[in-house]
This record gives C-alpha cells, structure tokens and sequence, in this order.
C-alpha cells in the first residue's frame, strides 16, 4: 500500500470514528431514536412488506442467546444500543402484524413468498412441515397475542398454499407443449 492510500484510509478510518464519537456522546435517548430511524430506513424501508421485515428482524436474534446482533448498529452506535433498537423493531413489526385481520395477513404473507423465495411451494412446504415461523415471535411477549398470531400465520400459510397450486401455470401450458389430440 502507498503512503498516498494509507493517508487516505487513514483519513476514512478517523472520519468514521468520529462519526461514532458524535453518536455515542449524545444523550441515550436521542441515539436510540436515531439508530431506530437509521433501521427504518436504511434496512427495513427496503424490504417488501412488514412480513419480510418480521423475519429480518427475527433473523437478527441469536437463537442460542435470545440477543439481537447488527454489526452495523452495534458499529455505528454500541452494542446496547443496537441490540434494544432491533428487540424494539422486531416487536413493533411483530404487534403490527398480530393485530391484522387474516386476510391482511394473507396478503403479507402471499407478497412474502411471491418476492422472497426462488421457490414458493419449498418455502410454504417447509414453513408448515417445520412450523419455522415460530421464531418469529419475539420473546416475552403476550402469550395470548402470541397465540392468535402463530394460529393466524398457520391458516395464512394454508391459505397462501391453496392459492398458490390453484394458480399456479401448468408447466405443458407455460412453455406451449401440448399432447397430441386426435386428429391431429
């Protein structure tokens, strides 16, 4: 590396860092409103739907710890602070989601599988085989809220499953193989 180059990554390297002194020296609540703000839209605003943000933020929970890790938000704004904005998004989203109406649902879950998945019969199969929605929830949460949505989401996958073999191109017909009729 020149001199030149390790000048400028240098340079990099302190403009960030003082960017995480100017995070963490303002006052807690004002970083936590922050990093939120950063999640919303630097993450979350590009996902498809609160049901792709509900298994993000889900996928950020270290399932052997219960803790939430971003390396980014932990980077930017310290572990804690990370780690109780994505606990916050993750039961937001979740909350949001619980209280919907089956159908509402169903609609998030169908954009899910429609824009998610190379391959919506596998995920739909093994969701409802494995029941992997389950880590969905967050933890510590209102057993009976829990209930209802893990029930709903159960229905909704049945549903979106339904719906998805019903309109699902036969494959002879989407590539204009046809069999034989007589006379022909």
């Amino acid at each position: 590396m020149g001199a030149k180059n390790f000048v400028c990554k240098t340079e990099e390297l302190t403009a960030v860092l003082r960017g995480k002194e100017i995070m963490t020296s303002l006052p807690i609540s004002e970083t936590f409103d922050v990093a939120l703000q950063d999640l919303r839209t630097r993450t979350l605003g590009r996902l498809q739907g609160d049901f792709a943000r509900l298994v993000y933020l889900a996928s950020t929970r270290n399932y052997n710890t219960g803790r939430y890790e971003h390396d980014g938000l932990s980077f930017r704004y310290s572990m804690p602070v990370a780690e109780r904005v994505l606990a916050t998004a993750h039961r937001e989203v979740f909350l949001s989601l619980a209280l919907r109406s089956l159908e509402a649902l169903t609609d998030e879950v169908q954009q899910y599988v429609r824009f998610e998945s190379d391959s919506p019969e596998e995920l739909l199969k093994l969701w409802t085989d494995l029941q992997a929605y389950r880590i969905l929830v967050p933890s510590q949460d209102d057993p009976l809220i829990v209930k209802i949505f893990l029930s709903n989401l159960s229905a909704a996958l049945a549903i979106v499953a339904e719906s998805w073999k019903r309109d699902r191109p036969d494959p002879a017909q989407q590539f204009g193989l046809r069999s034989p009729s007589p006379g022909r």
